[in-house]
């Protein structure tokens, strides 16, 4: 039995015909970038998150990277994050030329950990970026309490998290801003690159459309250093039709992820935490596994295929050797590298498929 990580075959099967109308109409239309589909679009996900307003980029890290251009950080400021967390979150920070402040996570949910963010806020400090990671969201309260009454802005790192929430309100409408990734992999992918900053903060969306557009103000006239990172027609239509099964996808992951639980308990796995007043979109069924990659190479000769969510902490990436961080620094998200698995629970995977994952496990331990 081969039980996939991704199936977007799958995923599209049931979608295709009407995506297929959806492409050809933008064909049709000859209008391709920034047009009707992409306005209907940042209006529909500006809903599902409880904000005002969508701004459609051309990728989650062009949606970082414009967030923080849109609050003017660049070299000499500070901005506190996680290292535990996909490339583009540290990366959009280092190439504003403003320095990441690296605050070690939580080993529960694998967010940044609120007890640590007061002590890493300096003077510099312009912004604090916690990351929803695997779909659960960080504790936002609490880091805005460790911030206090400086006026320091949260931005999301809601990449994974589209469709989750945190104490009854959306993921998206937490902080000052959020960056969604729509990269095919994700609970709501596209069928290339694509990406949306959400806001409530008139100014601020203002500001991001203008950066989309190379700063521009009107045409030919440039008020500021932007980027070209525009949201085309045909990922908006392709993104409008399968955001109409979201929600239906996001309660199978659930449902998938319960399964788990029940099944797993009893073994050596960590399973994962999702607080109380948390609900999560699952976008990853992480574990933390002893002996992971003997696990790993069992599951995979059976066919059954993880992942590794991250495999290297941002600080000890190579090329952010600059940063001055050293093996130990950051101790929680170096342990999580070591131990963590990404188990299948994509809409797609079958009760049997789950029922097989599960035995195997439990046959590898022993359980």
């Amino acid at each position: 039995m081969n039980v996939a990580l991704v199936d977007l075959h799958r995923q599209h099967a049931e979608l295709l015909e009407r995506m297929h109308t959806a492409i050809r109409e933008v064909l049709e239309s000859g209008a391709f970038i920034l047009g009707p589909r992409v306005r209907e679009l940042e209006e529909r996900i500006a809903a599902v998150c409880g904000v005002s307003h969508g701004v459609g980029c051309a990728s989650g890290s062009d949606a970082l990277l414009l967030a923080l251009l849109a609050l003017d950080i660049g070299p000499g400021d500070e901005v506190v994050t996680t290292p535990f967390s996909f490339f583009a979150t540290v990366s959009a920070i280092t190439r504003i030329g403003a320095k990441p402040v690296l605050v070690d996570i939580d080993p529960a949910t694998y967010a940044l950990d609120p007890k640590l963010v007061e002590k890493a806020i300096t003077e510099r400090t312009r912004a604090v970026m916690p990351v929803h990671l695997f779909g659960v969201p960080a504790d936002v309260d609490a880091i805005e309490a460790a911030i206090g009454s400086r006026d320091i802005p949260i931005i999301e790192d809601a990449a994974q998290a589209l469709g989750s929430s945190y104490k009854g309100r959306a993921v998206g409408s937490l902080g000052r801003a959020a960056a969604i990734s729509f990269y095919p992999t994700k609970n709501l992918g596209a069928i290339g690159d694509a990406g949306m900053i959400v806001t409530d903060d008139d100014a601020f969306a203002a500001r991001a459309r203008q950066l989309r557009v190379h700063g521009e103000s009107e045409r030919y006239r440039h008020e500021r250093v932007g980027l070209n990172s525009r949201l085309d027609e045909v990922q908006a239509a392709a993104l409008l039709v399968k955001l109409t099964a979201m929600d239906d996808w996001n309660a199978v992951r659930r449902e998938h992820a319960a399964y788990f639980d029940d099944a797993l308990r009893g073994t050596p796995l960590e399973l994962p935490v999702v607080p109380d007043d948390c609900v999560s979109i699952v976008h990853h069924y992480v574990v933390r596994a002893p002996r992971r990659d003997e696990l790993r190479a069992y599951l995979a000769e059976r066919g059954i295929a993880t992942g590794i969510y991250y495999p290297i902490p941002l600080h000890r990436q190579p090329c952010f050797e600059f940063l001055g961080y050293r093996e130990g620094d950051l101790p929680e998200a170096e342990r999580a590298s070591l131990e963590v698995l990404a188990l299948p629970v994509i809409p797609e995977v079958t009760e049997e498929q789950l029922a097989e994952v599960a035995e195997a496990i439990r046959a590898f331990y022993g359980a």
